[in-house]
């Protein structure tokens, strides 16, 4: 077996879980604040990206075009709060999961009708060349993308575990209820979650934009969330990075060696059966909260 060979797919696959968890870490948010999966969450990968990109083609610099879009990301979520979760508090979860479909669909087709929906190329200035360490060659691009990706982690473990915001999330996910009851304000707590979920999408979009250009197939990437989600656990921020890291390296161990023998195309659904085969095992994921209900 030739290890060095070995090395290389397994870092490309650690680097390239590390994409997948910025995608999941907007799910997590949002699963945290309300309690319910946001369909949407692909979406806003989408309309940050094309945002950005828009603007970056406008002639704005590039930390221009970002503040621009982190400013459009917040208006959004102020707009998502108003209209479509202010109305369903208190109500069941399906309801704000159907509600967060029609969000998913609405966004594609605004950000499609206004900025256009042809395939949009993204540079930051950051290469996707490989580089040599020890042997081994690896991305510069996924090497910055997994810098990018533990700083974020790092600033939202803090947000969540040391600030008054983060314990009244917390709260509001526990129950919306009893949260209002002793005086959390729930419009302003869902207005700030979603805000940083946008910026999160914004992140994630711009990097999976430079990587595969921005086109309406970055909505999908929310589908390759679910499996990372399943693994690490839906209310565990750590636990999304965890969970893309093992999504990330089994797929591409599996396209690579047992591809050849079963057929290509394997890293597409393989993610799927490690989460179905996880979910037997340990349903609330790696990091997931277990959930005691009396009856």
């Amino acid at each position: 077996m030739d290890w060095t060979f070995f090395t290389e797919v397994l870092v490309g696959g650690l680097l390239a879980g590390v994409m997948y968890s910025l995608v999941a870490l907007g799910f997590v948010l949002i699963y945290k604040a309300s309690g319910v999966l946001n369909f949407a969450q692909g979406a806003m990968v989408f309309f940050a990206a094309l945002v950005f990109a828009g603007l970056g083609e406008k002639g704005l610099p590039l930390w221009l075009a970002g503040i621009a879009t982190l400013g459009v990301m917040i208006l959004l979520a102020m707009a998502i709060e108003r209209l479509v979760l202010r109305p369903l508090v208190n109500q069941p979860p399906i309801a704000l999961f159907m509600a967060t479909i029609g969000v998913a669909f609405l966004i594609e087709g605004l950000a499609q009708g206004v900025i256009g929906a042809q395939v949009h190329s993204l540079d930051i200035g950051v290469p996707d060349v490989p580089f040599e360490i020890r042997g081994v060659n690896v991305s510069k691009f996924d090497v910055f993308s997994a810098g990018v990706a533990a700083v974020l982690v790092a600033a939202l473990a803090l947000f969540f575990n040391r600030t008054r915001i983060g314990r009244a999330l917390r709260a509001v996910a526990d129950d919306h209820q009893a949260a209002l009851s002793v005086g959390i304000p729930l419009a302003q707590i869902w207005v700030i979650v979603w805000a940083v979920a946008g910026f999160v999408a914004m992140v994630a979009g711009i990097l999976w934009g430079c990587r595969i250009g921005v086109q309406f197939s970055l909505t999908f990437l929310a589908l390759k969330a679910l499996p990372v989600l399943i693994l690490g656990g839906f209310t565990s921020i750590p636990g999304a990075i965890v969970g893309g890291l093992i999504v990330g390296a089994s797929e591409k161990v599996a396209e690579v060696y047992l591809g050849p023998k079963i057929g290509s195309g394997l890293e597409n659904w393989f993610p799927y059966v490690l989460a179905v085969l996880f979910l037997l095992v340990r349903p609330e994921g790696l990091f997931g909260e277990k959930r005691i209900e009396r009856v």
